[in-house]
């Protein structure tokens, strides 16, 4: 916890810095010291990412970034925006920084930190951007945006991989310096993804920022376009986001549609990121081929689809039974899957019909262009793959835009600290939600509270791994343990192993010599066949 401070301090002020070197170049969203920081995210996160198709985030990116960050901020003094606060906020304001400092502190505990997250930034900081990367592994097709952010600091300014947290201190800049009261009741929910570099965070965060300034009138759309392009970015999901905008931009301010250049060039990029890492446009659809030569293969796609609709009703129908459903059988069992995953979906109807039947009564456009942007979102998302955890924001925006003009400072603040002290709770007694909320599986990897993260936060180490080699790619897989967040590179999960064997195929570096020169897959021959049956003995064995 203490080392977490320290790192939010070095990060906060090279972020302030290199957002004023943004705003001199393309502008304010708004003049706060948290639109500074805002802006330096934004700015760094596209630089980076231009930088990582060359060279890889080590720590020589590092400490350029962050002193050139730092040398603004002393520079234009930027250190006495801070003292604008008054002695209210400050204090609300540090209470808050220590609860999320806390929460920040546990063990990690979402499954994709240990085998999407880590594995991700670990590739960025070691190699960069690896065309076909999804040959190797998947999941790795994705190389998000935010994991592109959090590996330019996690050389040694943040080795604990706690950006989400030191985003969550930045939230509260904001929520401060803009009055918007409304978003601290956000904020404990947040709480329980401060532990991981999870991208769901930092969209629902910039999604609420948005449109917190949309419904305050801010005229930037320039700006507002080009953050709701990076929340896309970041998470294709949140398409819904620069949908408003746009229709925010065009039938509301009837803007100049100059206006959205600058947001397009960021979706460019997010688009030429993708066909880098995974051959097609959008992760993980196979939608509009190029005809790359690193594309995935074809049944390893369809292998992931089947299991993207399996995810859909929580795992508990395999795929060929979801395939004999009928156009009913798929609307009610969805609704009425065991656990507390059927009490969320039909929350979701109720809170999309109810916010409908809003927007008509209020008959204000900008309601309506929210609602209908909402909608196309939750469209698409159910006719790919109907997860939950891909309709939070639905609930977060619709929970906002009610009661928006309802919950004032003081109200705010009650639910604020009442739930607050839930997620805490949680956290630090995770055998209450294992024990009231069985269905809510991710509460069986919480751990509780150990005494010494109040120095650090909490990390885990396996370092437990075999060596195999097949064709001319000779790579690592984690041993006894489904996941590869700390085995050396090249790595891939035992998973995707199998589904290449099954597949017939395996992945091979382009270049033996040089794997930064990417991966494709091949066909196995008949002695490539032989070494992938000795992995499967291999892996087998120890399992045994």
């Amino acid at each position: 916890m203490i080392l977490l401070i320290f790192s939010s301090i070095l990060i906060i002020s090279a972020l302030a810095g290199l957002g004023k070197i943004m705003e001199n170049i393309f502008g304010t969203l708004f003049t706060d010291v948290s639109g500074k920081i805002l802006s330096g995210i934004m700015g760094i996160s596209i630089l980076w990412t231009l930088i990582s198709f060359l060279i890889p985030l080590n720590i020589y990116v590092e400490i350029i970034t962050i002193s050139l960050g730092l040398l603004y901020f002393f520079k234009e003094k930027l250190y006495l925006e801070f003292y604008r606060f008054t002695r209210k906020d400050f204090f609300l304001g540090a209470i808050t920084s220590i609860i999320i400092f806390f929460a920040g502190s546990f063990y990690p505990y979402i499954l994709d930190h240990f085998g999407y997250y880590v594995p991700t930034i670990k590739w960025i900081t070691e190699y960069g951007l690896i065309k076909g990367i999804s040959n190797l592994d998947l999941i790795l097709g994705q190389m998000s945006m935010w994991h592109i952010f959090q590996a330019g600091f996690s050389n040694f300014s943040d080795p604990f991989l706690r950006i989400n947290s030191i985003l969550l201190i930045i939230y509260t800049f904001y929520i401060i310096e803009r009055k918007s009261w409304i978003q601290l009741c956000a904020l404990p929910i947040f709480l329980l993804f401060s532990q991981s570099p999870s991208p769901d965070l930092p969209v629902l965060i910039f999604s609420l920022i948005i449109l917190n300034e949309i419904l305050v009138g801010n005229k930037k759309t320039a700006l507002l376009f080009a953050f709701s392009a990076f929340v896309f970015a970041i998470k294709p999901t949140m398409i819904w986001l620069p949908i408003l905008v746009f229709l925010y931009n065009i039938l509301i301010l009837k803007a100049n549609s100059k206006n959205l250049l600058f947001g397009s060039l960021i979706s460019v990029l997010f688009f030429i990121k993708n066909i880098w890492t995974f051959g097609y446009p959008v992760f993980p659809v196979a939608f509009a081929d190029l005809g790359f030569s690193w594309k995935p293969n074809p049944e390893v796609l369809k292998i992931s689809s089947q299991y993207a609709i399996m995810k859909t009703y929580d795992m508990q129908y395999s795929y060929e039974e979801i395939q004999r459903f009928s156009t009913i059988d798929y609307i009610k069992n969805w609704f009425f899957l065991k656990g507390i995953k059927s009490i969320i979906n039909i929350f979701l109807i109720i809170s999309l019909i109810s916010f409908c039947l809003f927007a008509w009564i209020k008959k204000r456009k900008l309601i309506t262009l929210i609602c209908i942007s909402l909608l196309i979102k939750s469209l698409l998302v159910l006719i790919f793959s109907a997860q939950y955890r891909f309709f939070i924001d639905v609930f977060i925006v619709i929970f906002f835009v009610l009661f928006y003009e309802f919950l004032d400072k003081k109200k705010s603040i009650i639910i604020f600290s009442g739930l607050s002290i839930l997620c805490i709770s949680l956290l630090s007694f995770p055998n209450l939600i294992q024990q009231y909320v069985p269905s809510f599986r991710l509460g069986n990897f919480m751990t509780g509270f150990k005494q010494k993260q109040l120095y650090q936060p909490s990390v885990y180490q396996y370092k437990k791994s075999d060596h195999f080699k097949v064709g001319d790619l000779q790579f690592n897989a984690s041993k006894n343990y489904p996941y590869n967040f700390d085995t050396p590179l090249p790595a891939i999960s035992r998973s995707f192993i199998y589904d290449d064997i099954n597949a017939r195929i395996f992945p091979q570096p382009i270049d033996k010599n040089n794997i930064r020169k990417g991966f494709i897959w091949k066909r196995m021959t008949s002695d490539e066949k032989r070494e992938a049956e000795s992995v499967i003995n291999a892996i087998e064995n120890v399992d045994k």
